[in-house]
């Protein structure tokens, strides 16, 4: 049985390791905070996230050493959130992702370069895109605690890596699909939480649900016109009907930090407030940047994507530029 290192203690990391551990497979669970990792030890609980799930930690081995936990594994699931994944991977030999598996469960882009995960990996350790897998789909990390039916996605290049992958999480509450579409599922997922992040700001501004349908209409017009871009850019084939409930699920959601985070915003909250009033990374935040400058790159405009992002980056009154949005969708 390959050996899997989940890299991160966040929420979707520690709904992960349940999925994983419900299923029998033993896991090593590497995570910086050493309290946490102590705590888990003692209680079988994460103090800090999912804290109602107790593990079964005869199926875990607890891990503060990056450069080990790694080493020991055939499969590297990284769950770290894409803000702080240079940081975290920057001392490591470059050799270190030879011969491994790599699955990412971060739904994001890396602020510093603006690429995604696998260009990151590509570029720096030298990661075939073979070796790489990502995991998307409409699933709340608080409901797969509360083990109520979900659904994932897996991609990759190569989908039979994709399918042996999948196979390790589905289980009566988790439900697997596999798709070959790699650039487009992770696209596809920084544009939703960017576009929840919109959802949060027009509640918190007080617009009803009958403009949130219309929004969230256009938000996926305008991610499936960029998905035919970015195919054409990559060569790899989409199909963005499979990415139509995860936008639904993060733009209505209660449970969508990124919804929650546009909320404080639309509220009147700074961006820094927000920030500490949240208290968990909020990925859309940084995928705005990323997606912004990746469509300067390719001389492509996303009239919504690029709002939320004048809004978060530049400072622009959420009210004034939603009036602004009202004009596209006329």
């Amino acid at each position: 049985m390959n050996k899997i290192t989940i890299l991160g203690n966040g929420s979707w990391s520690s709904a992960l390791a349940k999925m994983l551990t419900d299923n029998g497979h033993e896991i090593s669970w590497w995570m910086r905070s050493k309290q946490a990792l102590e705590t888990l030890e003692r209680t079988g609980h994460n103090p800090h996230y999912l804290s109602s799930v107790k593990y079964p930690m005869h199926r875990i081995l607890l891990q503060h050493d990056l450069e080990s936990a790694i080493r020991e594994a055939d499969i590297v699931l990284i769950g770290t959130p894409s803000a702080f994944i240079e940081e975290v991977l920057k001392e490591l030999p470059l050799t270190i992702f030879q011969n491994k598996i790599i699955l990412s469960a971060i739904k994001g882009i890396l602020p510093v370069r603006s690429v995604l995960l696998n260009e990151y990996l590509a570029k720096v350790f030298q990661v075939n895109l073979n070796q790489y897998a990502c995991i998307t789909g409409p699933c709340h990390a608080e409901e797969v605690a509360a083990e109520k039916l979900s659904y994932l996605t897996f991609a990759s290049q190569d989908e039979n890596l994709a399918a042996s992958l999948a196979i390790r999480f589905n289980n009566h509450y988790m439900k697997t699909v596999v798709s070959n579409d790699v650039f487009g599922v992770q696209y596809a997922a920084v544009l939703k939480n960017i576009y929840a992040l919109g959802a949060g700001i027009a509640h918190g501004l007080d617009y009803g649900d009958n403009f949130l349908s219309v929004y969230i209409t256009n938000c996926f017009s305008e991610l499936q016109q960029f998905m035919e871009v970015i195919s054409t850019q990559t060569q790899h084939h989409y199909n963005t009907s499979a990415y139509l409930g995860d936008l639904l699920v993060t733009c209505y959601s209660m449970h969508s930090r990124n919804r929650t985070f546009g909320n404080f915003i639309g509220k009147g909250y700074s961006v820094n407030a927000a920030k500490l009033e949240l208290n968990m990374v909020a990925e859309g935040y940084y995928a705005a940047m990323g997606i912004s400058k990746i469509a300067e790159k390719l001389n492509y405009h996303l009239p919504i994507a690029d709002a939320i992002y004048r809004i978060l980056w530049k400072q622009e009154n959420p009210k004034t530029t939603f009036k602004d949005i009202e004009q596209i969708f006329s």
